[in-house]
């Protein structure tokens, strides 16, 4: 069979070269039967437009106009259908089965008149008329003996046509196989289109053959023996000669098969094969005496009608028998064994491919290589054998169109490059693949596009990907490989996606707002130090601090404070301040103590590791301060040397510190301790840290209203106990990338989280956020957000896709409730020189949009910030933005200070201000504003509070927004505070007043006092303290 011939040596060779590509072998994955052009012309058949005979209505290539019979009965084969119909020139359908009482037209051809709209010289059906075509002869298989057939069908026997050349006799119809073929010797001379019996035999004989055989309508075979066990089937010979429609010349697969002078069936051997004669029982009653408990006979199985009916080909065993297929299927984990001529074995879980029982049980007549008592199938048959209660029986495998899940829908089968993809997400579903599994996938995390392929690998990705890849979409018969979760559907193929596109309301839409809408990126001032914390003082002052011999001078002092008023005398805006250790990946907050002193805790090795940096902010705003860092690492120190420790404000007041490395690249300190150190206390062992580490460090930290703190590390998350630091609750995995759960949120593959706005009364349960991250292995950055309720119960992780991948970033929250995420890279993870692909614009985060809407493509810089960037609030609403230190030579160390004006700033407005009478308020007290707001419209008016923030490695420490209670008289407005501290952990806020959305400068508030008395600590000379 020429045409089987080529299309199985191109899928052989294409599923070759795909696992040498994929450098992997093709187990587990099978592909579908290449299927030749074995479709027959059964009739004009009625049709109504209300209740079609076929019920699925494909798109085919070229559309409507360009139809053919030949495109439609392709398109109907590879989405696995077994009946074509084409209709009114230019319709086609599809189906494995008649629905609503179609049948064979009682005017018979007359209504089939109109021509193909893409070859005028064939006729497509007309008004309510289907030219009607099956495949293999299906029609056998749903019209019932005294259904009415059309003239046109082929018979279903073998029925041999008096030959004209003397000597020759019809002995029967023969199975054949392309790799070992019964009739060796096939003739080339007689054009397949002219084949017909006579030439055939002739032609045979004159090569001096005494067997002829014709095969698939064009196909002529000599030999003066049976070869490789060829054996008389009971059908299959079934197609008319090419050259002569009332001659029969065999089928798929089969010989029509004449003899020359009694020459008989001659003497079936196994060519080369260095085995016995195999002989051929008069009976296939199996007699079988040691199966396994369970395992039966199951009867004699059609095989390779529409494909192999089971799944997995064992190693064939020259001595197979009945019982050593079966314990070789039950080794590889399945509960059907099939056994096939003489020494094949295959295996599965059910009957696929349409598998149907023979006409008789004695058509599995081989027997066994090994045993010659038992029966092993015969040609395209198969003895089967289970443990199964019932049998299950598939459908040809076909593209599953139906029960996706949402708004999914088939598009064809898909180019794809096995070097360059065309989506950028692969999975692999060795066992379970499927469209429904694949395309979850996808619409979870937010792809609009995806597919299988290969039977086991799932793609997703978006429909530009297509037109990036410039990829095409191929034959539909290309797609031929079944699904490893479901055999009745199809997979792709060797580089062919099965491709899905989403057409419901899309998964993720962002926002693209241009001018002032955008905000902007504005140059603030140049550098002294290249910052690795930065932090806003109560003082209205920022701090920066960095790492020793970041400066290519290398003669930092360590810490520098920005003065924002003296922005016009670059050596008086930065004062130099002094650390004694090197500051390196440490921690940083503001206390809760009077003065809101800042801390800096744990640092690069030996004793900065163990250190506590201490610095009371002083001077105003265009005056400098006389205070410094204070520091005696022999005095006050931590417990456990720690380098990229998290550091957080604790409910009582307290200090929380978490994890770390000894120092650099050291081992894990997988524990906690609290600062001052409680009284007879000691550190907590983490087996958690331990466990995850090093991806751990810098966890996420925050206090919860309900009580209990959430620690979120690398991708996992739990809730602590307040009091013990003991695991309290454990929260479902963070989720990672697509096709990766063990993608990373904190350093070293650092992305950004946040705590979502808390509104009075306080009711709601409180939301963290976590953006970006990266991917161990490949370092492929993550282009989600995930949110979650950690306090709800059963809750669990929301995801969002950004609008493009984000690692080392940075969020700011900002007054209006919205959250600004910027800096970092596309590819790589947290350290020197390890992330690439700058992501230089802003994503604005608003939570009041619906959920996969919420999302803003902001202004663009031209500053890269990746490794050692920061970004915080300052009290004018803006982002200051600092910070890169990526100490290679593709991107610059960079000093550059910028900022970012969000949209709120630039419609113009007159921003609103006001007077405080208190900024010290204890839990649910209030405070006075006098407000001037420019609009004049209270009901317009806003009032935040901006917990206070020190910004480092992707983690804004402190970080909380609160909207409190408020009420106005006039322009006097009582602001009531949050009532307790597990709502609000002591500390300072910024307090902004917006008019319509447009924050004015915000003043410093302390709420809820310092409980743990941290104003009166450390206790030695050599350090100052506020008192309380």
């Amino acid at each position: 069979m020429t045409a089987t011939l080529v299309q199985l040596a191109w899928a052989i060779a294409s599923l070759a070269l795909f696992a040498l590509v994929e450098g992997r072998s093709s187990r587990g994955s099978r592909a579908v039967q290449p299927r030749a052009a074995a479709w027959s012309y059964v009739g004009c058949y009625v049709d109504q437009v209300g209740a079609r005979t076929l019920a699925v209505n494909p798109g085919t290539t070229g559309g409507e106009a360009a139809l053919t019979n030949e495109i439609c009965t392709s398109t109907c084969q590879g989405l696995g259908y077994v009946f074509s119909g084409t209709e009114y020139a230019g319709e086609c359908y599809c189906a494995n089965t008649f629905t609503n009482g179609g049948g064979p037209a009682p005017d018979g051809s007359a209504g089939c008149d109109m021509a193909c709209n893409g070859n005028s010289s064939e006729i497509c059906g007309g008004p309510n008329r289907l030219s009607l075509w099956d495949y293999n002869n299906a029609i056998a298989t749903v019209i019932t003996s005294t259904s009415i057939v059309s003239s046109t069908a082929a018979s279903s026997t073998f029925s041999a046509v008096p030959s004209t050349i003397a000597g020759w006799s019809a002995i029967g119809c023969y199975n054949d196989t392309v790799g070992s073929r019964t009739l060796a010797t096939e003739i080339y001379s007689i054009p397949g289109a002219s084949m017909t019996v006579d030439l055939c035999l002739a032609a045979c004989k004159a090569a001096s053959f005494t067997l002829a055989g014709l095969e698939y309508a064009g196909e002529c075979y000599c030999d003066s023996k049976i070869e490789n066990y060829g054996a008389v089937q009971s059908s299959g010979c079934t197609m008319p000669c090419n050259g002569n429609a009332a001659e029969i010349c065999g089928g798929p697969n089969r010989l029509s098969m004449y003899s020359l002078s009694g020459a008989g069936s001659g003497t079936s051997s196994a060519s080369a094969s260095g085995t016995s004669t195999a002989t051929t029982s008069t009976s296939s009653a199996p007699v079988i005496t040691s199966l396994p408990t369970g395992w039966k006979y199951e009867g004699c199985w059609i095989d390779q009608a529409f494909g192999r009916i089971l799944g997995t080909t064992a190693a064939s065993n020259s001595a197979l028998t009945v019982e050593s297929c079966v314990a070789e299927c039950i080794a590889l984990g399945f509960s059907i064994a099939g056994m096939e001529y003489y020494t094949q074995c295959y295996c599965g879980n059910a009957l696929i491919n349409q598998a149907a029982l023979a006409t008789a049980d004695t058509d599995c007549n081989t027997a066994c290589g090994g045993n010659s008592a038992e029966m092993c199938g015969g040609g395209d048959r198969m003895s089967i054998y289970s443990n199964k209660t019932t049998l299950v029986v598939t459908p040809v495998p076909h593209t599953q169109l139906t029960g996706l899940p949402g708004f999914w829908n088939y598009t064809g089968c898909l180019l794809d490059n096995a070097v360059i993809r065309t989506f950028p997400y692969q999975l692999e579903f060795l066992n379970n693949n499927t469209a429904t599994n694949c395309l979850s996938q996808c619409q979870t995390f937010g792809y609009g596009a995806g597919g299988m392929e290969y039977g086991e690998q799932c793609f997703c990705g978006d429909a530009q990907n297509v037109i990036d890849a410039n990829a095409t979409l191929m034959a539909e018969i290309e797609c031929n490989m079944v699904c490893s979760g479901n055999d009745s559907y199809i997979c792709g193929g060797p580089s062919r996606i099965s491709y899905y596109t989403w057409i419901g309301t899309p998964l993720t839409s962002w926002d693209f707002p241009t001018g002032i809408s955008a905000g902007e990126y504005q140059f603030l001032i140049g550098g002294v130090i290249i910052p690795l914390v930065s932090q806003p003082g109560v003082n209205g002052k920022i701090t920066f601090m960095e790492k020793f011999g970041t400066e290519p001078a290398n003669n930092s002092t360590g810490t520098y404070e920005l003065d924002l008023k003296l922005l016009n005398n670059f050596t008086a805006a930065w004062r130099p301040l002094h650390v004694k250790t090197d500051v390196f990946c440490s921690a940083s907050l503001t206390l809760p103590d009077k003065v809101g002193r800042m801390i800096n805790i744990g640092g690069w090795a030996n004793d900065a590791t163990y250190g506590i940096r201490l610095y009371w902010p002083d001077g105003e705003p265009g005056t400098w301060g006389v205070n410094d860092w204070q520091e005696n690492v022999v005095e006050l120190h931590l417990q456990a040397g720690r380098w990229y420790p998290s550091a957080m404000t604790m409910a009582n007041g307290s200090i929380l510190v978490v994890g770390g490395e000894e120092g650099s690249n050291g081992a894990p300190v997988p524990s906690l301790e609290v600062l001052p150190l409680p009284s007879g206390s000691g550190t907590v062992y983490c087996d958690y840290l331990n466990r995850t580490d090093p991806y751990n460090l810098y966890p996420y930290l925050a206090v919860l209203p309900s009580g209990g703190i959430l620690v979120a590390y690398y991708n996992e998350a739990r809730i602590l106990n307040e009091v013990t630091l003991q695991t309290q609750k454990v929260l479902p995995n963070i989720p990672g990338a697509v096709n990766d759960f063990l993608g990373g949120r904190t350093y070293p593959f650092e992305g950004t989280a946040v705590l979502m706005p808390q509104y009075a009364p306080y009711s709601a349960p409180l939301t963290v956020m976590i953006c970006g991250g990266s991917v161990p292995g490949p370092e492929i950055a993550l282009d989600n957000c995930v949110s979650l309720q950690p306090e709800v119960a059963n809750a669990n992780w929301t995801i969002e896709r950004m609008p493009s991948k984000r690692v080392i970033s940075s969020i700011c929250a900002l007054p209006d409730g919205t959250y600004m995420i910027m800096n970092g890279g596309q590819q790589g993870r947290a350290g020197f020189g390890l992330a690439t692909e700058p992501n230089l614009n802003a994503v604005l985060y608003d939570p009041t949009k619906p959920l996969n809407n919420r999302m803003g493509v902001m202004a663009n810089t031209t500053v890269i910030r990746l490794y050692h960037s920061e970004a915080v609030l300052m009290q004018d609403g803006r982002i200051i933005v600092s910070g890169s230190d990526p100490e290679d030579v593709r991107f610059p160390q960079e000093y550059r200070v910028e900022v970012f004006v969000p949209p709120y700033l630039l419609t113009g407005a007159t921003p609103p201000s006001y007077t405080i009478s208190s900024t010290d308020i204890a839990y649910g007290g209030t405070t006075t504003l006098t407000v001037f707001l420019p609009s004049g419209n209270f009901a317009n008016m806003k009032i935040a509070l901006m917990a206070s923030v020190a910004s480092t490695h992707g983690n804004s420490m402190g970080q909380r927004t609160i909207f409190p209670a408020y009420s106005c008289n006039g322009n006097k407005c009582t602001v009531t505070v949050p009532p307790n501290a597990h709502v609000c952990p002591p500390g300072w806020h910024m307090l902004f007043v917006l008019d319509n959305g447009v924050p004015g400068y915000a003043e410093w508030v302390r709420i809820g006092g310092d409980p743990a008395e941290l104003g009166n600590w450390p206790p030695f000379d050599d350090f100052t303290v506020p008192g309380i």
